[in-house]
């Protein structure tokens, strides 16, 4: 656990907790570390309701979590049934952990994968064709807008966690889905024939994960070297871009890729075959993304329709609004082309049109009364907190 830190005195960590045995485990691990600090950690049990019987699940968790003197919230998600059920659940269960993260001002979010789903995770990405950071499978540390997350059982076998549920008396939960083949994640751990997770199979796809781990964090050092040289990011949401300094190189292209996300509030990377000619062109629009003259910017175009403005509303992946707002059943949305041609000279910073457009503005019926990033019109604020989260493209 320290690898992933520092965490300072009294840690306040969370702990995602589903009530099998691996998330149960690290809730025990989780409350030692952080009691022997001064700190403590809360347990978040997210109750999909996707089958019976789940909102018991959730309680006897929480019930088996107060006996060990482990605090916890259960979180309710209402997922409606379809297509790619387990991975909306996935992203669905880990924005609820994320966002009551914010709220309780609880900086790091622990998870229980552990080796095997490492192996899983590689497999899975292999089969659908990932490059090699998508190889280098989870990371044990990724931030987040709400928190740190940490995945600090990533080279533990699941038998190890078992092993020690069992000397605590704990008989954990079991997820039949974890056991159906209909699911592909499911079909690629049962291919394996490991369930300890100690075999030679899994032990490869760990060790080729590490390698590429490696790499990808010598790819992140050179990413990084390569935009401090050519970029010069704005608070606004934008962008001025060096191309003689970025260069043609494969580092230049990962670094394009990254700003692309970031700028874009998009949660993945474009294609590297787009990425690549975008770069050989010098400009043009990708992603959403505008590039013109070295200014990179969101294309006015590609952003997200209003959104009621409400305190905490993200807009378009980029932009969340905090603080009071002066006055109720106001709209979030883009500023457009003729909302910032409108704008006094003096408000507009000297910013190009196009960014301008892109900007986030208050409505009130069709008229622009707040740009919140330039600080004009009716009092409000709005922090640039795109999905893409910081300069780089690799998760």
């Amino acid at each position: 656990m320290m690898a992933l830190g520092p965490f300072g005195p009294a840690p306040r960590m969370a702990v995602g907790v589903s009530g099998g045995p691996h998330s149960l485990a690290l809730a025990l691990l989780a409350a030692r570390f952080c009691a022997a600090r001064g700190g403590d950690v809360l347990a978040l049990v997210v109750d999909h309701g996707l089958r019976a019987g789940s909102a018991g699940e959730a309680a006897w968790t929480a019930r088996t979590l107060a006996g060990r003197g482990i605090a916890s919230e259960i979180l309710e998600l209402f997922l409606p049934r379809g297509a790619a059920v387990q991975e909306r659940a996935r992203s669905g269960r880990l924005a609820a952990m994320l966002a009551r993260c914010a709220a309780l001002g609880r900086p790091w979010l622990l998870l229980g994968q552990h080796r095997m789903d490492q192996a899983e995770t590689v497999l899975f990405r292999a089969l659908r064709g990932s490059g090699e950071a998508g190889l280098a499978g989870m990371a044990p540390l990724r931030a987040a807008e709400a928190a740190m997350i940490l995945r600090p059982l990533l080279d533990v076998p699941p038998v190890a966690l078992e092993a020690l549920l069992r000397a605590e008396g704990l008989a954990p939960l079991r997820d039949p889905s974890n056991a159906d083949p209909r699911f592909t994640r499911a079909a690629l751990r049962m291919s394996l024939a490991d369930p300890e997770g100690t075999g030679p199979r899994v032990a490869a796809l760990a060790g080729a994960a590490a390698a590429f781990a490696t790499r990808r964090a010598r790819r992140q050092a050179a990413v990084a070297g390569r935009l401090a040289a050519a970029l010069a990011p704005a608070p606004e949401g934008w962008a001025k871009l060096d191309g003689a300094a970025l260069g043609q190189d494969a580092v230049a292209q990962a670094a394009l890729s990254a700003v692309l996300r970031l700028l874009s509030g998009e949660e993945h990377a474009p294609a590297g075959a787009a990425v690549r000619a975008l770069l050989a062109r010098g400009g043009g629009t990708l992603h959403g993304v505008l590039w013109s003259g070295g200014v990179l910017c969101r294309e006015p175009a590609a952003c997200a329709p209003p959104v009621p403005a409400e305190p905490g509303a993200l807009w378009d992946g980029r932009w969340r609004l905090r603080g009071s707002l002066p006055e109720a059943g106001l709209l979030l949305g883009a500023l457009g082309s003729a909302g910032a041609a409108a704008l006094p000279r003096a408000a507009r910073r000297g910013l190009p049109a196009r960014v301008l457009a892109g900007l986030p503005a208050l409505w009130r019926g069709g008229v622009a009364v707040s740009v919140p990033p330039l600080a004009h019109g009716l009092p409000a604020q709005a922090d640039f907190v795109p999905s893409g989260g910081p300069l780089c493209a690799y998760k």
